[in-house]
């Protein structure tokens, strides 16, 4: 190799190695510490979202075979959704609670009282006496997508202020709850969420509350639900104007509409909501909704099933209409449908 060529190596060579230096340098400099070519946006998640979650001590009386009472204490995790105290947690956190002693995240210690609560969708309400208290910013969970970034933040075992992470691993799942009831429409998780979490937030990566973690799976790993925020914002809404909830009622029976339904009954579509009974006296009933009707839009959004057509309910009011678009046969149908009190 001739000399030229040699110089040009080292030349080169060397100018690497400074330039190696000087990128070293310049990541450990801002901080004293390397740091990654992105920043996560989990710690600022973290700082918006950790001061509205709060830890909640319960304390009750269970009865043994001698019926002697016998004090039990149980630990919660809830979310502040108003400046004057109203609290967001789930129900099984409060049930039978006597006394109900809630913990801010700056480590003020408030006694609290139900306002109400609902075991179907596993959510209640609280109410502490204060003022100016830090509020979360609500999300829209109709937007979740599957693989979004998602934070938990709650009270495992009593270790306040927990920040677990992960992704949207399902939505829409179903399970069954410890009382008993099915707990529909959930948001699957696989940011770590133990007992103490319940009530407490799954935030998006914007800080916005889009959950209410509730239940996990205990035979496995990675497997926590939390209700959506846009059924907490209607169950909330009328635990606190009346201390119960009343749900809307539609009153039909049916399936989701598929390819092979669809061929075999010679259907003028595939997809939507195929109504196979309609119940007596119910507000379909009286909007003349038939057996047989396919339902495909309601309120302007597309239909894709029943699960859908019930999740979609579950967001209204007694008392709001539906508008909705079926195919009768082969004709477009538009109804317009007044909710009822579900008997």
């Amino acid at each position: 190799m001739k000399y030229s060529q040699k110089l040009f190596l080292r030349i080169i060579f060397s100018s690497l190695i400074v330039l190696s230096f000087y990128s070293f340098a310049y990541a450990a400099s801002s901080e004293g510490e390397l740091l990654p070519p992105y920043e996560s946006p989990i710690p600022k998640v973290a700082a918006k979202v950790g001061p509205v979650v709060v830890n909640i001590l319960t304390k009750s009386l269970a009865y043994n075979f001698f019926f002697d009472p016998v004090p039990q204490e149980g630990l919660g995790s809830g979310v502040i959704i108003s400046k004057d105290g109203y609290i967001l947690t789930n129900y099984h956190v409060v049930a039978g609670a006597e006394t109900i002693t809630v913990k801010l995240a700056d480590g003020r210690e408030m006694s609290a009282k139900v306002i109400g609560g609902d075991q179907q969708s596993d959510l209640a309400v609280l109410k502490v006496n204060a003022e100016n208290l830090p509020t979360a910013r609500l999300g829209d969970s109709d937007k979740l997508k599957v693989g979004e970034l998602t934070v938990a933040i709650g009270n495992p075992f009593g270790l306040q202020q927990t920040i677990t992470s992960g992704i949207i691993s399902a939505l829409g799942r179903s399970i069954n709850s410890q009382n008993g009831t099915v707990m529909e429409n959930l948001i699957q998780t696989d940011a770590s969420i133990n007992p103490g979490n319940s009530g407490g937030a799954l935030a998006n990566s914007r800080g916005q509350v889009i959950g209410i973690n509730t239940a996990i799976i205990r035979e496995g790993q990675g497997l926590g639900f939390a209700i959506p925020i846009n059924t907490a914002k209607v169950i909330t809404e009328q635990l606190i104007k009346t201390g119960k909830v009343s749900r809307p009622y539609l009153g039909v029976m049916g399936v989701t509409l598929n390819d092979e339904l669809a061929f075999q009954y010679n259907l003028p579509t595939d997809q939507g909501a195929l109504i196979l009974k309609v119940v007596a006296e119910s507000p379909a009933k009286k909007a003349g909704l038939k057996a047989g009707d396919i339902i495909i839009r309601a309120n302007g959004k597309e239909i894709t099933g029943m699960e859908q057509l019930q999740n979609l309910i579950r967001q209204y009011k007694v008392g709001d209409t539906l508008n909705l678009s079926i195919m009768r046969k082969n004709n477009k149908i538009n109804i317009k449908i007044k909710l009822e009190v579900k008997p």
